[in-house]
């Protein structure tokens, strides 16, 4: 019996692994991105994409606020060449973080976005932080 889940034959598994294991070069989670955080040294500065008035209401502690459409840059003087950027927004429904993406790489910034944003970030129960940051 078809369905939409089997109407379309799955990949070979050559396939899939190759799929899947290139997508970790584009995105990371926030449990990843929680525990790099712990570090003394995470690599890579974490961008929150979002406008300063939801930045300041809550955001993962050590992003600086750069919105997604002020990413340019004179703002990334300060960060060396190589710098990994990571990437977040709202969440999900939001696209932000993959305009802050498309923004960075067209900058030669290699940059990777932290699937589920704030929303993923608060579900995976991580506290955030208040008020303004730097950048």
């Amino acid at each position: 019996m078809s369905n939409a889940v089997t109407q379309i034959p799955a990949a070979p598994s050559a396939q899939a692994l190759q799929h899947f294991e290139a997508a970790f070069a584009f995105e990371t989670d926030c449990w990843d991105t929680h525990d790099a955080l712990q570090q003394a040294e995470p690599g890579f500065v974490l961008i929150d994409a979002r406008g300063p008035a939801h930045y300041q209401r809550g955001h993962v502690p050590g992003a600086i606020n750069i919105p997604h459409a002020k990413i340019i840059e004179s703002r990334l003087a300060t960060h060396p060449a190589g710098t990994l950027f990571v990437v977040y927004c709202a969440g999900p429904h939001c696209n932000g973080a993959a305009r802050a993406a498309v923004r960075l790489a067209r900058l030669g910034r290699p940059v990777k976005l932290m699937a589920g944003g704030i929303t993923g970030w608060i579900d995976e129960g991580f506290e955030l932080a208040e008020g303004t940051g730097h950048d």
